[in-house]
């Protein structure tokens, strides 16, 4: 197993893909502690993972409260005897689609400072573990959006953009200390709107716009990608795991492009 006597914190852990790649990485034997804000969402991942004899704990916690997530990260090391991988797998609502000309300063603030926050929280409460020991991987998410020019997603294309320059910058800072960071940049995921994604809220009001489905807008993005499909979850899950293992252990200070060929680098 890839992960045998690992200990993983999946922040979002109850969503669509941090749930995902909490059973990947459960199934390949790490043990998983999951945090975020649905206790309900945490369990179903849980049981899920007990259910295929994997080992999986839960916390309620906001990933926005810095010190509710470093005693989280001090318990789960103190537990577990260390961190090993960390994802952080957090959505947030946020406003897509509206001009630049009627884009509120609240709505564009929004997403850059949820998720330049959350990421620096979580990262920071697991890299203090890591470094003692002298080795670990932290993932973060992004969207192509970081390297679209839009129209209509300010907001998503800053947030996207700054995540992936932290990402970098903190595989500079960490990597003398043994520790790896890749950033994880997947296209939209349709089947992740079954599993509760915050993206069908996020996406609907531009796909209302268009007059069209949040489902034919996605059918839309598929072709506009070089392979004519989107990522499926079992794709970006397992991609994110392979990230997370030795195999990858040349890995370190880049954005892991599963976009399709939406973007080209």
């Amino acid at each position: 197993m890839l992960f045998a006597k690992q200990t993983a914190v999946v922040h979002g852990g109850g969503g669509a893909i941090g749930g995902a790649v909490a059973r990947v990485l459960a199934g390949e034997g790490a043990r998983v502690f999951l945090a975020g804000r649905s206790l309900a969402r945490l369990e179903a991942v849980a049981t899920d993972i007990r259910a295929a004899g994997g080992q999986a704990d839960i916390a309620q916690l906001d990933a926005l409260d810095a010190a509710a997530v470093d005693r989280h990260a001090d318990a789960v090391a103190h537990q577990a005897g260390g961190i090993d991988i960390a994802l952080n797998a957090v959505g947030f609502t946020h406003v897509q689609g509206t001009p630049f000309l009627d884009l509120s300063l609240a709505d564009y603030e929004h997403p850059i400072a949820a998720y330049t926050r959350c990421n620096f929280i979580t990262a920071q409460a697991v890299a203090r573990h890591m470094v003692r020991r002298g080795s670990g991987v932290i993932l973060t998410l992004s969207t192509p959006g970081a390297r679209l020019p839009g129209p209509g997603y300010l907001g998503n294309c800053v947030s996207s953009a700054a995540v992936e320059a932290l990402s970098r910058h903190l595989a500079g800072e960490l990597g003398a200390q043994g520790v790896r960071v890749v950033c994880v940049r997947p296209h939209a995921i349709p089947e992740a709107l079954a599993h509760g994604s915050h993206t069908r809220e996020v996406f609907a009001p531009a796909a209302q716009a268009a007059g069209t489905t949040v489902e034919s807008m996605l059918d839309g993005a598929a072709a506009g990608t070089l392979l004519k499909r989107l990522p499926t979850l079992d794709q970006v899950a397992r991609s994110i795991a392979f990230l997370a293992s030795p195999h990858a252990g040349a890995i370190t200070g880049t954005v892991a492009n599963l976009s399709c060929g939406l973007l080209v680098d």
